[in-house]
């Protein structure tokens, strides 16, 4: 995520701002020119540009209910944003909780679709005829007890909105024994299944993904049922990402393939601050390669550079009395699985 600053005094702002808290301009992000935007009122619901009063705009329909910051032409009908307009299912919002945890979980989805745009990845795709496009369900428990899966089938990402309770994820963290699990974490993963699909299946892409990941076509809900009554193998972290990662290749695709996305997203934060930490652990000025992750062709550079930042978060991290901010170990096995999906992603 880059870091943005108000275009009136220069203040900080967050990629989820929408009024700058020190000299109180509205402000919102524009995903067509991918950056934060400073804005004048105008007539109702119209904006201005505020160094560039000629461009106009509206916010996404959502922002009424303070979920959404995103613009959007003014031209038209004010309508939803890219991000938004993927939305099939909303939480029921009579409820204080529900209006709550929808906000995170747009705050999460918001950041997904970023880094989806900046990968210039598509959000429809043709498969066997029929255009496929990502969609969004946010489901509760039914009041029979009936639990909602959080998952992927065919374009639509089902996410049960309980995710979004920190309590209630941190429940479900320490009932499967995972040591990293967010909101964010678990779009970037169900996004995942989506791109296997549409850039992966069928593809000339094909048969190195099975050297690197295994036969995707052995029983999947056989696979999963074995993972859940015996475990991850020993030696699991020698070759996966996660532990779940073991259970099918498809779960290891997007487990690494989230993984993928963590990783850029937070270089890139890392980067726009101007951080930069070398092999020797010292913190230096400017880097050779571009400031910008998602263009960086040479997937080493990037190793290169996430290895030691990771060391230095998790000794940030250890110094404030917290766990480990980034749990994983990179072996061979999961950079070369890594290195496949930044190629992926380089050629769309």
């Amino acid at each position: 995520m880059k870091v943005y600053s108000c275009n009136n005094c220069q203040n900080p702002l967050y990629f989820e701002n929408s009024v700058c808290l020190k000299c109180s301009h509205p402000v919102g992000f524009d995903p067509v020119g991918m950056t934060m935007i400073t804005l004048t009122p105008g007539n109702g619901r119209v904006f201005s540009n505020a160094t560039r009063g000629k461009e106009q705009y509206n916010y996404c329909q959502n922002a009424e209910y303070g979920v959404c910051n995103w613009l959007v032409p003014a031209a038209g009908e004010p309508g939803y944003c890219i991000a938004c307009a993927l939305n099939r299912t909303i939480p029921d919002l009579g409820s204080d909780q529900n209006r709550l945890r929808w906000r995170n979980l747009e705050v999460a989805k918001h950041r997904l679709i970023y880094s989806l745009l900046k990968f210039h990845l598509p959000f429809e795709v043709e498969r066997e005829g029929e255009k496929e496009a990502i969609e969004f369900d946010f489901l509760a428990d039914a009041p029979s007890g009936e639990k909602v899966m959080t998952g992927h089938d065919s374009g639509i990402i089902t996410i049960n909105i309980s995710e979004a309770d920190e309590l209630e994820r941190v429940r479900h963290k320490q009932d499967l024994g995972e040591r990293y699990r967010t909101l964010l974490g678990h779009f970037r993963h169900e996004i995942g299944h989506y791109y296997w699909d549409a850039l992966v299946a069928g593809s000339k892409s094909l048969a190195k993904y099975r050297a690197l990941f295994g036969d995707e076509t052995k029983d999947y809900e056989a696979a999963l049922q074995a993972y859940y009554a015996n475990g991850a193998q020993a030696d699991w972290n020698q070759h996966f990402i996660s532990q779940y990662a073991t259970a099918h290749p498809w779960e290891d695709w997007a487990e690494t393939w989230a993984h993928y996305l963590h990783m850029m997203d937070t270089l890139e934060t890392a980067w726009s601050f101007g951080i930069h930490i070398d092999a020797k652990v010292q913190m230096v000025g400017k880097s050779d390669s571009p400031r910008d992750p998602y263009e960086e062709k040479v997937f080493d550079r990037l190793v290169e550079r996430w290895l030691p930042l990771g060391f230095a978060l998790n000794s940030l991290n250890r110094s404030m009395g917290h766990a480990d901010f980034y749990p994983f170990i990179l072996s061979a096995d999961v950079v070369e699985k890594l290195r496949f999906i930044h190629g992926v992603c380089g050629n769309v």
